[in-house]
């Protein structure tokens, strides 16, 4: 057996879990394949081994895509029954969209599971993410040409992605798994003789992941492996929090305290002598406080900030342009921004003939 193909061992396992001991519900993200099987496997012999600890919720959403999900999720039901832990399905009802089906399924996913989470008072979702999965959503997000944020991968501890909706603090999502490669899971639960299901979607071409979670031997064959990538993410992740660290002490050493309508003022000079990734981050963290159409987009910011740097060329330039419902403005001592004014609505006005041309036309 080669050293990927090793097994998890109980000593290992409890490792992977002993910081989430203290909490009084885990929920354990299961659809029934090989690495959400071992979670829950796992999970549970962790728990049986202290005197104490969470209660351990195994959840399984069944988006209703494929004819045998609903007997996979028995299977998982059926597993967590002899492992001796909660079990409860859940169904993504409702309309299926035809295009960009695996970001909505996954939106519906974590918004079920958030739901099922805060319900059972777990502070945390623990997902089966593995060192393959970390590797493959680095080349996803490199050929998607994301930042250094995008590229610093997943983290073991996060938010939740996008809005999961609900009241008061939303659950965490813990991902125990990050680097372990998929191979010593499939060892661990065959070692146990413990069944899991295949879903064929993770090898249909049609789906971004799938295509390149094919191209992965040629690449580990030029030594870019998974290990490799999943490296390449923490180096970043490293450099992506001190570089976040900068941008904060940057932020609260530039900026005045918000007006009365929330307006963060910059020292002009200062804002311009900064670094230019520093100063773009500072940038966006303003527009993401005072705007109202959620995070800005890097290339978008990106745009913003190249134009801003050419208006502060000439000191008695102005500036003004809007982003993600922000304004941001430039005068010959601040670089300041506010909540956009709104913006008016386009209505149809019918003018006379012999006023307009005829017909109507829309009035901005």
């Amino acid at each position: 057996m080669s050293t990927a193909e090793t097994i998890v061992s109980a000593a290992e396992a409890a490792s992977l879990f002993e910081d989430l001991a203290s909490f009084p519900a885990l929920l354990l993200a299961v659809s029934g394949g090989p690495d959400s099987t071992a979670l829950m496997v796992l999970a549970a012999r962790w728990r049986k081994a202290r005197k104490n600890g969470p209660a351990l919720i195994a959840v399984t959403v069944d988006h209703g895509l494929r004819k045998e999900s609903a007997a996979e999720a028995r299977a998982v039901a059926k597993l967590a029954r002899q492992l001796g832990i909660q079990h409860r399905t859940l169904r993504w009802t409702g309309a299926k969209p035809k295009t960009g089906l695996p970001r909505a399924a996954r939106v519906a996913r974590y918004r079920l599971l958030a739901a099922a989470a805060r319900k059972a008072g777990a502070p945390a979702i623990l997902t089966a993410h593995t060192l393959d999965d970390q590797a493959e959503t680095v080349l996803i997000r490199m050929s998607r040409g994301s930042g250094l944020t995008g590229l610093a991968g997943m983290q073991r501890v996060s938010a939740l992605p996008g809005d999961a909706g609900g009241r008061g603090e939303p659950p965490r999502l813990v991902r125990p798994f990050l680097d372990i490669p998929k191979a010593r899971l499939i060892a661990t639960l065959k070692a146990a003789k413990v069944p899991f299901a295949e879903d064929p979607s993770n090898h249909d071409p049609r789906f971004t992941r799938a295509r390149l979670r094919g191209l992965m031997p040629i690449l580990a064959a030029e030594g870019l492996d998974a290990a490799r990538l999943a490296l390449l993410a923490r180096r970043l992740a490293r450099a992506e929090a001190a570089l976040a660290a900068a941008a904060a002490a940057a932020l609260c050493q530039l900026a005045a305290k918000p007006g009365e309508r929330g307006i963060l003022a910059f020292d002009r000079s200062g804002f311009l002598a900064l670094p230019g990734e520093i100063a773009q981050r500072v940038l966006g963290r303003a527009i993401d406080a005072a705007g109202d159409e959620g995070p800005v987009e890097l290339g978008k910011l990106e745009v913003l900030c190249t134009a801003l740097n050419a208006a502060a060329a000439d000191p008695k330039a102005r500036f003004r342009r809007s982003l993600a419902g922000a304004l941001v403005s430039l005068t010959p001592r601040t670089v300041t921004v506010e909540r956009a004014p709104a913006r008016r609505r386009r209505t149809l006005t019918t003018r006379r003939a012999a006023a307009s041309g005829g017909g109507q036309k829309p009035l901005d």
